[in-house]
């Protein structure tokens, strides 16, 4: 808290966003993991013991949101659930789309119930964050990639019904995470960073959909653009009036810092994929870069930069990530 209020506490807070390694500590297959919110509770208290982590992640994988209208939800053995073949064919498709309530979906309750143990257990001393996708960037699962760029430029009206559903459910969704014990949800909106849309684009529409939708969310909320570019629209982020931005390797950390100080906090931005075949050395030094960039007067927490450590990141290459915090990130940082 004292970071995210632009002082300097005793050391930079560390987020390592462990979605799948509790899979490993506990000997499990992705899919059994998933299954049962008992092993993200274990899975999510030994991982903050063992590498020193400031939060408890209450995030379970991105296609649960339209895995509960009946799409598939592919498990690969060493990486992320992926969504299967898209819910919507076509663009009328968007009339018949209705979202069930969010305490008549198993997997939903299932995520609800990780938080709440997590809640019980660190008895308000550890934060928890919850995630939504936000209702600009889930229809790239809902569509498809391509179908979605076409539905943005060329049919407004089907456009705008389909975001007033995604909304609604974003909104109940974020809610309902909060209420079960989480401190903050992450809005993850990849499809507004201007590595996918421009500044122009942005405004007419993500934009304006965050505003709309972070306003009627009860609690903090952290807009993360998941490995994309932010900087050419951070002078608009203030006013969707989020505590934090979950920032980008591609950009400069410090440009970012400088632009976005006491206005809301930055989380990032270690590279994930490279992070899988870093050397100790390696480790050593890009996190204490970090750290010297992003750490000075507070409004920093160092994270990866996509939302999602990969699953074949290693237990020496986290450990080392913890040990180097220790070592550089106590205040005054020390360059």
């Amino acid at each position: 808290m004292s970071a995210l209020s632009f002082k300097e506490p005793d050391r930079v807070p560390l987020f390592l966003t462990l979605t799948m390694h509790g899979a490993k500590e506990l000997g499990l297959s992705l899919k059994d993991y998933f299954a049962s919110p008992q092993n993200i509770f274990e899975a999510q208290v030994k991982m903050q013991k063992k590498y020193s982590n400031d939060f408890y992640c209450g995030i379970y994988y991105g296609p649960i949101e339209i895995e509960i209208l009946g799409v598939e939800v592919i498990f690969p053995e060493d990486g992320p659930p992926n969504s299967g073949d898209p819910l919507i064919k076509k663009f009328s498709d968007i009339r018949n789309l209705n979202f069930p309530h969010v305490n008549k979906c198993k997997k939903l309750k299932d995520v609800l119930k990780s938080i709440s143990l997590l809640k019980e257990y660190s008895k308000g001393e550890v934060p928890i964050v919850g995630v939504a996708m936000s209702p600009f960037s889930v229809p790239v699962m809902q569509l498809g990639f391509d179908k979605y760029m076409e539905l943005i430029y060329q049919n407004e009206s089907s456009f705008n019904e389909l975001m007033e559903k995604n909304k609604k459910f974003c909104i109940e969704w974020s809610n309902a995470q909060l209420d079960a014990g989480a401190t903050a949800v992450a809005y993850f909106d990849p499809v507004s960073s201007t590595t996918i849309i421009n500044r122009e684009q942005f405004i007419k529409t993500g934009y304006i959909i965050a505003k709309d939708t972070i306003k009627n969310i009860k609690g903090p909320v952290a807009m993360h653009f998941a490995s994309g570019r932010c900087l050419n629209i951070i002078d608009l982020l203030p006013d969707i009036k989020i505590a934090m931005a979950g920032v980008s390797i591609l950009e400069d950390l410090q440009k970012l810092k400088a632009a976005s100080y006491g206005k809301f906090s930055l989380a990032g931005n270690l590279n994930g994929i490279e992070m899988r075949s870093w050397t100790t050395d390696e480790t050593d030094e890009i996190v204490k870069g970090a750290i010297i960039k992003g750490g000075p007067g507070g409004g920093f927490i160092l994270s990866d930069n996509h939302g999602e450590i990969p699953f074949q990141v290693s237990e020496e290459i986290l450990l080392g990530i913890s040990e180097t915090v220790k070592k550089y990130g106590n205040y005054p940082i020390i360059k």
